[in-house]
């Protein structure tokens, strides 16, 4: 007989208290998870929604955001998580650094 562990995919659920990107803009975070979804508000089939798990001072928070860069640097560093990083605002993008 099976496990259910043996077939089912790694838990995806972010938890932690929501909280608006600008909250945490040039303060040390400690990344522990993202997903990436199709956003309800798409303007073209690139619309993305990133949720990204993080803690701040020790509490366990997320955000939502539609950032490309975020998005992608994501993709590229998910072997390195978790990470600690800052978010950055550059111009009229967000950027990890």
């Amino acid at each position: 007989m099976k496990k259910f562990s043996d077939f089912a995919e790694e838990n995806t659920a972010i938890i932690g208290d929501k909280i608006n990107i600008s909250e945490v803009l040039d303060k040390e975070i400690l990344i522990t998870g993202y997903k990436i979804s199709d956003s309800k508000f798409k303007k073209n089939e690139d619309d993305k929604l990133l949720t990204l798990q993080f803690t701040l001072n020790g509490i366990e928070k997320m955000l939502f955001t539609g950032s490309k860069v975020l998005r992608e640097q994501c993709e590229k560093y998910k072997d390195e998580l978790p990470f600690e990083t800052t978010i950055k605002r550059v111009n009229k993008f967000y950027t990890f650094s």
